[in-house]
């Protein structure tokens, strides 16, 4: 029995040996620019004082904004957006992005209530 085990273990073993096969390699890909050595030497002296081309909004420090609204109606939206219940309302967190019917009632109630 463990023979049999061992012997199937080394044939196993042969067949992903056997299998297994590298990659070859073919070396650095040639060089395919057509900038001679001084272009290239003048374009990285150009981009070195340049500076970081991509730092335009993390340096840039306080950036200031002029808005084209009046303060009193951003403040009467605000305002409106906050009291609107279902201002918060995104259909796409519900199933088949459907608002359920349960928060399409409306606000006013035609049933009477007992008074104390």
């Amino acid at each position: 029995m463990k023979a049999s085990k061992l012997i199937a273990t080394a044939a196993l073993s042969f067949l992903a040996v056997a299998a297994a096969q590298a990659e070859t390699y073919e070396g650095v890909h040639p060089l395919t620019s057509s900038a001679s050595r001084s272009e290239v030497a003048t374009q990285a002296v150009a981009t070195a004082r340049a500076g970081n081309v991509y730092a335009e909004g993390a340096s840039a420090g306080v950036q200031t904004f002029e808005s084209k609204a009046d303060r009193s109606q951003v403040r009467a939206g605000a305002v409106a957006k906050a009291h609107d219940p279902f201002g918060s309302l995104d259909r796409r967190a519900f199933y088949r992005d459907e608002v359920p019917a349960a928060y399409k009632k409306p606000k006013v109630s035609f049933t009477r209530q007992a008074g104390l």
